[in-house]
């Protein structure tokens, strides 16, 4: 692959807030065969933060790909969703619904938000893994992000 990808990792921004699925992404990312930096915040609030680059993520790149969960507690997914779409500066950012959610409603206002794609976490840890593996799989191997 000649793409410029091969220069630079790419920069995952993953917003969780369950230890367990966070450490089980990044087992997931390490196995991956592009290099990428994961960088992990746990609520919608230091998600924004990170992506306007405030606070203590005033030095932090911007990231080519968010991993997001919708159900968090203070500013949800689906309002740092909202807000990243309609942010000039964001709204080009792949945004993946990584979710336990499998309601309808959750699904459709996720899509209406302009998510990337929406997809459900397994319960059994194997195919969280392989889920997480699949994802990284697709958006890092296979589509060429908008790297700026």
């Amino acid at each position: 692959m000649t793409t410029s990808q091969n220069y630079r990792p790419i920069e995952i921004l993953l917003v969780e807030d369950n230890p367990g699925d966070v450490r089980l992404t990044q087992e997931a990312a390490r196995e991956t065969k592009v290099h990428n930096n994961m960088h992990i915040v746990s609520n919608g609030t230091d998600a924004m933060a990170f992506l306007h680059r405030e606070g203590r993520f005033g030095s932090v790149p911007r990231p080519d790909l968010i991993l997001l969960d919708l159900n968090m507690p203070g500013l949800d997914g689906r309002e740092v969703l909202r807000r990243v779409k309609s942010d000039e500066q964001l709204r080009r950012i792949p945004v993946v619904i990584i979710t336990s959610s499998q309601a309808e409603e959750d699904i459709l206002r996720a899509y209406d938000l302009q998510a990337s794609c929406y997809v459900t976490k397994p319960v059994d840890l194997e195919q969280f893994i392989k889920v997480v593996k699949s994802i990284e799989n697709f958006w890092l191997t296979i589509v060429k992000l908008p790297l700026d």
